[in-house]
């Protein structure tokens, strides 16, 4: 009775991966499903389109194109509609792969397919005119795909993915795992475990007298062991798991908040016990359910939702995009002044800290001598060059992040990026530190428009904190106002200041 007892354990412990059936796992039922919506609706959408252009609809109604932009006889048409449905299926087949998106992926990963096959299509039809599609059946075509694809792609994975997830244990202490295992409210879909970690204090209960590690709590036996920490991404590709806990002794940047960037790729929700809430951006309380056992926190792993993201990322496309048009013509002049003002390169190149813990490259124009770092905040002014503290003040130094902001690094604003090394001294003084870590770090923020630099940490941190918490895009666009208006008023105080000197040096 007790070996029966202990199968069904396993068996409700392990719901998606003992299953006898291979035909009702949720990941076979959505490539069936996902690869027959995704001819259905081609094929659907094409046979409209095209009887529409039978029937002479796009002549009568398009304002720009009409179905004698065909290249060919009116018979041509099928031929090419054939084409079209072939070259949308093998492009879109990707995202017939069983794996967890978020909702901007999966309409930006079905946008950029169809912009292929946009691009192959007018390639065929350049070399063979008599396969060249009308450009209004095209725009059609491409247009209408464009919403019902990710529509279903957003709703099947919501669907047949998220139904029946579990959870999943990552650590490397097999004690700490248990804790998670029995606060986890979820049904356990296993654990992955990595070698203890020598710096656990725990550690050293799980450490044999030959140097090998304790044998696995009995509470552990029932549920099946998916590999190391160094496979979390496989093993969240194979596995129906819904909820990651990394019960792990720290939040160290390599592999605790390694295990959170595997995470949000994957879409994966992360809960963590409470010792480590001071060092995460967790959920609002009421947004954890009452029946969560309290040692388990949630944590917020994307503070905006789907809308602002979006909004977000055009306006940073945007303002990129017109300060690199306006301000280009700047750069050689301020090349050139930097080099005539002290030897060195022209731009440097800094390690800063991004979303989860990872770095980046910053570039800007150089404004200090080439010398040894000085990692604590303020210990750099008797550096800074004379052309330095023009570009400085003028914020002209910055001109080159805007590369960084145009291809997604950064974002105009959010909490500054902190060097990489300046980052151990302030995670020494604030556990809270880390929370900057979930959002993109920014070009300007709530703190700089308050001239509020790390040297006053706790005050930067908490700016920062409310910015995270308050952000949406006319909160963006006041902030990107005020700092606007400072740089103005603080170039028009320098020019001032030139023109009295030179009244003065005339005068004498």
């Amino acid at each position: 009775m007790a070996a029966d007892t202990g199968s069904n354990t396993e068996a409700r412990s392990r719901p998606t991966l003992l299953g006898s059936d291979s035909t009702r796992d949720p990941k076979n039922v959505y490539r069936v499903l996902s690869g027959a919506g995704l001819v259905g609706i081609t094929a659907l959408t094409l046979a409209v389109v095209g009887l529409a252009e039978a029937r002479g609809v796009f002549d009568r109604h398009a304002l720009l194109w009409h179905a004698s932009d065909i290249g060919g006889h009116s018979g041509d048409l099928p031929t090419m509609l054939a084409l079209t449905g072939v070259v949308t299926v093998v492009a879109v087949l990707p995202l017939c792969k069983p794996q967890p998106r978020r909702i901007l992926d999966t309409v930006t990963g079905t946008v950029r397919s169809l912009l292929v096959v946009t691009a192959a299509l007018a390639t065929v039809g350049y070399f063979d005119y008599t396969l060249r599609l009308p450009r209004v059946v095209l725009l059609s075509t491409v247009g209408t795909l464009s919403v019902a694809l990710p529509l279903w792609f957003a709703a099947l994975q919501h669907w047949q993915l998220k139904r029946g997830g579990g959870t999943l244990v990552v650590g490397n202490n097999p004690k700490r795992i248990e804790a998670a295992v029995q606060a986890a409210a979820e049904p356990v879909v296993g654990y992955a475990y990595s070698p203890t970690d020598a710096r656990d204090p725990v550690s050293a209960e799980g450490v044999d007298a030959d140097g090998g590690h304790a044998g696995i709590p009995e509470k552990l036996t029932q549920y099946e062991c998916l590999g190391g920490l160094s496979r979390l991404d496989d093993i969240l590709q194979r596995s129906n798991v819904e909820t990651v806990i990394p019960a792990l002794p720290q939040t160290d940047r390599a592999e605790f908040f390694g295990v959170l960037e595997t995470c949000h790729d994957h879409d994966v929700n992360v809960e963590i016990l409470n010792e480590h809430n001071e060092s995460v951006l967790v959920k609002e309380e009421g947004a954890i359910s009452a029946e969560r056992t309290k040692r388990l926190i949630g944590i917020n792993m994307e503070p905006l939702d789907l809308q602002n993201r979006l909004t977000k990322r055009l306006f940073d496309l945007a303002f990129a995009t017109v300060g690199m048009a306006v301000l280009a013509v700047l750069f050689v002049p301020i090349a050139v002044a930097i080099k005539l003002d002290s030897p060195g390169p022209v731009f440097y190149r800094q390690e800063r800290t991004t979303q989860f813990g990872d770095t980046f490259p910053v570039y800007k124009f150089r404004s200090m001598r080439p010398e040894g770092e000085q990692a604590a905040p303020g210990e750099e002014q008797d550096r800074i060059t004379r052309v330095g503290r023009f570009l400085r003040r003028t914020h002209l130094d910055e001109l080159p992040q805007l590369w960084a902001i145009f291809t997604g690094q950064m974002s105009v604003v959010g909490p500054r990026a902190a060097w990489t090394a300046e980052e151990e001294f302030l995670q020494n003084e604030m556990d809270t530190w880390k929370k900057r870590w979930f959002v993109k770090p920014g070009l300007t923020g709530l703190a700089q428009i308050n001239e509020v630099s790390s040297e006053n940490s706790r005050a930067k941190l908490q700016y920062d904190l409310t910015y995270i918490r308050n952000q949406s895009f006319w909160f963006d666009v006041k902030i990107v106002v005020r700092q606007v208006w400072m740089v103005v008023t603080d170039s028009l105080g320098l020019a001032r200041r030139w023109l009295a000197d030179r009244r003065g040096a005339d005068s004498n």
